[in-house]
């Protein structure tokens, strides 16, 4: 049953690089029933990006790039309502969520004070369902002030004060244009992991190498069922073997560097 939308005390929150070729979508899907909208922009872009969200009365602020996670509690920071939406330029509040989240809000039963919902993403044409990206519920909606982005860069985690609570449906999650798009990725965010693995002074032994990467591929393409997403499923869990073996070789590549050999 559809629900009759009006403006609820929501702040949702962005974050965004040059995003003008999609973050419209996102915009769309919250923009009639939310109160505010900001919008925390690199101060580097210059694709429009900023055009697109003043269209939908965003609030936008340029600020030099500092992490996602420093970068997203500056959003937060930014709100003003009771509640805090926190969404990226490529996730879309589909129809269920946002009947669900106007139910969970408008009626009185939100008792806990940050909620999950499983996410569900669009990747080289189909909607994946298995394997190690589903659910992958995430935390994004939740009282100001009960929550804060924590974490190690580039991963960036909900830390929340207070009780948890599950929503039912998904956000949807536009990721990942192309094949060549989720390799360019692998990179950085191995980068990230690499220099806080060695700060720590950890480093990778025989299970890290041969075991760790083969689990991976086992956990999602069999355990997770990816083989039900066809041959997407197949290349998803093939490139989180891969991910995850890059991440280790690359702290011997680092040392071996260090040490000058």
């Amino acid at each position: 049953m559809a629900v009759t939308e009006s403006k609820l005390p929501i702040s949702v929150c962005y974050i965004s690089g040059p995003e003008a070729h999609r973050i419209s979508d996102s915009l769309e899907s919250i923009t009639s029933w939310t109160s505010e909208i900001i919008v925390v922009l690199n101060e580097e872009v210059t694709d429009g990006t900023d055009a697109v969200a003043a269209r939908f009365k965003a609030k936008v602020f340029r600020e030099p790039w500092r992490g996602f996670i420093e970068q997203k509690n500056s959003a937060l920071a930014k709100a003003t309502c009771p509640w805090v939406l926190s969404l990226d330029a490529d996730e879309v509040v589909g129809p269920e969520l946002k009947n669900e989240i106007i139910r969970l809000i408008s009626g009185g039963e939100a008792n806990a004070s940050a909620f999950s919902f499983p996410r569900c993403t669009y990747y080289c044409g189909r909607w994946i369902r298995h394997g190690d990206w589903y659910p992958d519920r995430v935390i994004r909606l939740w009282k100001r002030g009960s929550a804060r982005w924590a974490g190690i860069e580039p991963h960036a985690r909900v830390e929340v004060t207070g009780s948890l609570a599950r929503l039912r449906h998904d956000l949807l999650h536009f990721s990942n244009e192309s094949i060549d798009r989720q390799i360019s990725k692998i990179a950085p965010y191995s980068n990230d992991f690499v220099n806080h693995r060695l700060a720590q002074g950890k480093f990778p032994g025989l299970f890290d190498l041969a075991v760790r990467p083969v689990w991976k591929f086992l956990r999602a393409y069999l355990f997770k069922l990816g083989f039900l997403d066809g041959w997407q499923g197949y290349y998803i869990a093939w490139l989180s073997a891969f991910s995850t073996a890059t991440r280790y070789i690359k702290i011997l590549e680092a040392t071996r560097k260090k040490s000058g050999l």
